[in-house]
């Protein structure tokens, strides 16, 4: 079982600092496995992509931080449920590629609970409905230790994603569970739902 901590709403730099002291306390076999789960206060973060700074258009008076994670550039804000698995990895888990496939799958089979087919993209990471991004999904490591995530949009705020060309995207290929539902779910639910398919597909870590 993986730990888990829920911080609710927080800062995008306080829950970094958080971040990597738990990344520091995993490497230190000090601290297990842990789930960090999070919702931001608007910002954009800046991937470790060359291009990336290139696809902010107009972000106005909202938060630009750079980050160690792989990717472009994206928001992450209120509506957004965002996890940061903090997974130290062994034998044949020290594959990135299949961390972030198994993230994909955790996406996925979140979207089905909720009655919505969600599917991979064969050119980009994350988790897609009807050719639109639901889920952003980009990872670092460090010593064989995962940080960064995924961020599923579950009620947020779209109009957001137009100010950036989203992971180098057009804006219109971004959704959100509310979206695709023509109603929310339940936060809660989504969280649980989203922590099991979690725990499920990380099972043998």
């Amino acid at each position: 079982m993986l730990a888990v901590n829920q911080l609710g709403r927080r800062s995008y730099r306080e829950a970094w600092d958080i971040q990597r002291e738990i990344l520091d306390a995993v490497i230190k076999g000090e601290q297990p496995n842990t789930l960090i789960l999070v919702e931001h206060d608007p910002v954009y973060t800046l991937g470790r992509r060359r291009e990336a700074q290139d696809n902010i258009l107009d972000v106005g008076d909202v938060e630009i931080v750079e980050v160690e994670r792989g990717g472009d550039v994206t928001f992450h804000g209120p509506g957004q449920l965002v996890v940061y698995p903090i997974l130290k990895l062994s034998d044949d888990w020290q594959d990135l590629h299949r961390v972030l496939r198994s993230l994909e799958e955790a996406a996925i089979l979140c979207c089905s609970d909720f009655g919505l087919n969600a599917h991979r993209d064969e050119r980009n990471t994350g988790a897609w409905i009807n050719g639109k991004k639901v889920c952003a999904i980009g990872i670092g490591c460090r010593k064989w230790v995962t940080w960064h995530g995924m961020a599923l949009n579950v009620s947020t705020n779209l109009e957001y994603f137009q100010r950036i060309n989203p992971c180098g995207m057009n804006s219109e290929l971004v959704t959100s569970l509310e979206n695709e539902l023509a109603t929310a779910p339940p936060w809660n639910l989504v969280q649980t739902k989203l922590l099991l398919r979690l725990q499920e597909v990380f099972s043998t870590l």
